[in-house]
């Protein structure tokens, strides 16, 4: 069964209707949640979220553009606040590699992953004849992993928008006077978003072929509209074996995780081996090919060993010193 991780679905197979993940992956769960109004009420999210962004773009890139121009510019007219994303694995040490970053220089900003947005979607509810609202919440990461065949676009489609929106965010002022080498670091972004996870889910059967077509439609158009504000000049690519993923995962025990298996595990490794370390993934995005990427070995347990800490922060100053 698990065999069809390893071989690409038939497009015309997509649409067959699966229970969650439990075939493909075996997040083992099933029983999806309910669809009905929490699918109607993120959807609805989604749309508007996409509608007031364009509305909030214009300030926030008026907003941004000062910023670099003025404040943040070299001598030839480069960015001196430079973006770089941390690409790993679920659960290969992001968020502790993140905090390590973020108390080791001041002219260093890391923006964690918007994973409570998902996991906390509000939206009001009509009721009643004096139309009075209720407030409902969808924790859309749950529903993702417990009935994925439903939720994988919804899911990317969010997860995706809310990343942008982290990124369109002009740096803290305190970035911009640093005399330094301010570094703005994301976990994870809007490209990792599609060439690892919509990526992942649409070679699972999860995202249909005509859901895809659209993913691509629209990132391709927000990129072409904000990728000079989002465009990355490194990555720091955290690389682990799937099963030392699993053991922290197993560990950190978030709840929407409990049912993801190893062959998940393994099959987003394939993706980023892919991407970062073969460069077969095919991009759509030229200046994307030729960003630099910075591999550690996260199998270690640098959490606890502070002479690894101290040469992976050697590495990345090193690293943030070149770009």
């Amino acid at each position: 069964m698990m065999l069809t991780l390893y071989r690409r679905v038939n497009p015309v197979n997509k649409i067959k209707k699966l229970t969650g993940l439990t075939r493909v992956i075996g997040f083992g769960h099933n029983e999806p949640p309910a669809q009905g109004e929490a699918g109607n009420t993120t959807i609805t999210q989604a749309a508007h979220e996409f509608s007031t962004m364009a509305n909030e773009a214009d300030s926030i890139s008026r907003s941004s553009s000062r910023c670099l121009s003025s404040n943040t510019s070299t001598p030839d007219g480069n960015p001196r606040v430079k973006r770089v994303s941390i690409e790993g694995n679920i659960a290969v040490g992001k968020s502790t590699f993140a905090r390590l970053l973020q108390s080791a220089s001041p002219d260093w900003e890391v923006v964690a992953e918007p994973v409570s947005k998902w996991q906390n979607i509000e939206s009001g509810t009509m009721k009643g004849t004096c139309a009075s609202s209720q407030t409902a919440v969808s924790n859309l990461l749950q529903m993702m992993y417990q009935d994925a065949q439903r939720w994988s676009y919804t899911f990317q489609t969010y997860s995706c928008m809310s990343r942008l929106r982290t990124q369109l965010q002009p740096p803290p002022a305190r970035l911009l006077s640093s005399e330094g080498t301010p570094v703005q670091v994301y976990e994870r972004s809007v490209y990792s978003d599609r060439y690892i996870f919509a990526l992942n889910m649409f070679e699972l059967g999860c995202i249909n072929s005509t859901e895809w077509a659209i993913y691509q439609d629209w990132h391709s158009l927000l990129m072409e509209q904000f990728g000079h504000q989002v465009e990355l000049e490194g990555i720091i690519y955290l690389r682990a074996l799937p099963q030392k993923c699993m053991e922290r995962l197993q560990r950190r025990g978030r709840s929407e995780e409990k049912g993801v298996k190893l062959d998940y595990l393994n099959k987003l490794h394939i993706q980023h081996e892919r991407w970062l370390v073969e460069k077969s993934t095919e991009l759509h995005f030229e200046k994307l090919k030729h960003v630099p990427v910075l591999q550690l070995d996260a199998s270690v347990e640098f959490q606890s060993d502070p002479d690894v800490r101290e040469q992976f922060v050697t590495k990345v100053t090193n690293f943030f010193n070149n770009l």
